[in-house]
């Protein structure tokens, strides 16, 4: 069994708390990864072997262990290696617009990015990004190969939010997909990011918005009307 380990600083601030928002509740923001802050990881990789199968993701099939299946099949017929995806990450830089997204809202919130991406494949976008906290998975290799992955937990995103939650947190959560549902459903306030087109009309619960000037106006429009209730 894997454990998770925690390291806990304590220090103290002379300024107002981060996090604090209005009303004096204490919001955190919960982001996905690709698709909202970096670009498709399995889609640079279609893009770089020519393997369009490759190109499926969760926005395709919500299906997460049938997708890594897929994912793990195809890259033994094609022999390709743990290095080849890495070195589609070394050459990926975050979406327009994702880097100064996040140094607005730092300022405002505790920012957690849960993902179901793996430690082992996105490690060097952490640092562009300024090292957000990141939840996602591990991956099982041997001699370079992909032989199997480890959940964090299932619906790990929607389980992550219950936790914040029973910390007294306000969870403001946002992202682009369909394994992103139960997130913003369990989040005090949820927004889709540049969903498919045919995803935003079945779940007209959730604000809808299309590049990060109007996502940053969105979760500080939720941490308001969090604060007034």
């Amino acid at each position: 069994m894997r454990y998770w380990k925690l390291l806990f600083v304590g220090f103290s601030m002379n300024s107002e708390p981060i996090g604090l928002g209005h009303g004096g509740a204490v919001n955190l923001v919960c982001l996905d990864l690709e698709g909202v802050l970096v670009p498709e990881i399995w889609i640079g990789l279609a893009e770089r072997t020519g393997i369009d199968e490759l190109r499926q993701t969760t926005r395709d099939n919500p299906d997460y262990h049938d997708l890594m299946r897929s994912r793990m099949r195809l890259l033994d017929d094609y022999d390709l290696k743990i290095s080849d995806l890495q070195a589609v990450v070394a050459e990926m830089t975050p979406l327009e617009g994702a880097v100064s997204f996040l140094e607005r809202l730092r300022s405002q919130f505790q920012i957690v990015i849960l993902s179901d991406t793996f430690y082992e494949l996105v490690t060097p976008l952490m640092g562009v990004l300024g090292w957000p906290t990141l939840l996602c998975h591990r991956l099982e290799l041997e001699e370079d190969r992909m032989i199997g992955y480890q959940l964090r937990q299932e619906d790990p995103k929607r389980c992550a939010v219950v936790a914040f939650q029973g910390l007294n947190l306000k969870v403001i959560a946002a992202g682009d997909s369909h394994n992103d549902i139960s997130m913003l459903t369990q989040a005090d306030a949820g927004i889709l990011f540049r969903p498919p087109a045919n995803m935003a009309p079945r779940y007209p619960d959730f604000k809808v918005v299309h590049d990060h000037v109007a996502l940053g106006d969105a979760i500080e429009a939720a941490a308001k009307r969090l604060g007034e209730t």
